[in-house]
């Protein structure tokens, strides 16, 4: 196994299976998986009242070291990670440098806001599709078009962090990590 990293940037009012989910998938498979909090404190309480510590601050991170960046949804999280400046240009950055960048539920509308879903398949939180500007539109549990992967909420959670652990390792280890999770799309 490749040693890839993730920075998953986490805002107040995310969506806690979204977030937890690929964390939790993503270091059981052995890749390094920072919970990076945007809100100038290691205390990130989630749009239903979870509360969990972040690994860094945002302004602690060393974005180029990330082989990947990844926003869950929520209420108001997405809100808040597409309104804050540093959030948006690292992700774009990273899109730039073809790097994958994944977000699930509401967030893909902020890839849609920065430009990002040009000619690209994407998908989101149903009602929310007007918002993925330029996207071609689908409807599976999560899509992969390039160095972008986007799903559509809570319940394709594991089916999101399978896709992002496929993009590295292939659908062969994403298939075992499913079989170790007893997880049956």
């Amino acid at each position: 196994m490749m040693s890839k990293k993730v920075g998953m940037m986490v805002a107040n009012g995310y969506e806690e299976v979204e977030m937890l989910t690929v964390v939790d998938l993503l270091r059981r498979a052995g890749m390094t998986c920072d919970i990076i909090s945007v809100t100038g404190g290691k205390e990130l309480t989630s749009s239903h009242k979870v509360t969990v510590i972040a690994d860094l601050l945002y302004e602690e991170a060393d974005f180029g070291c990330y082989d990947a960046l990844v926003i869950p949804g929520g209420m108001p999280g997405t809100t808040n990670l597409g309104q804050h400046e540093g959030v948006c240009g690292q992700l774009k950055k990273a899109y730039a440098d073809g790097k994958l960048i994944a977000a699930i539920c509401a967030a893909p509308t902020v890839f849609g806001k920065l430009g990002l879903l040009e000619g690209k398949k994407a998908i989101c939180y149903p009602g929310m599709e007007d918002q993925l500007t330029g996207a071609i539109v689908t409807y599976e549990p999560a899509v992969r078009d390039g160095n972008i992967i986007t799903s559509r909420g809570m319940g394709t959670a594991i089916d999101f962090g399978l896709e992002i652990l496929a993009y590295y390792e292939g659908r062969d280890e994403a298939a075992a990590m499913a079989e170790k999770v007893v997880y049956e799309a």
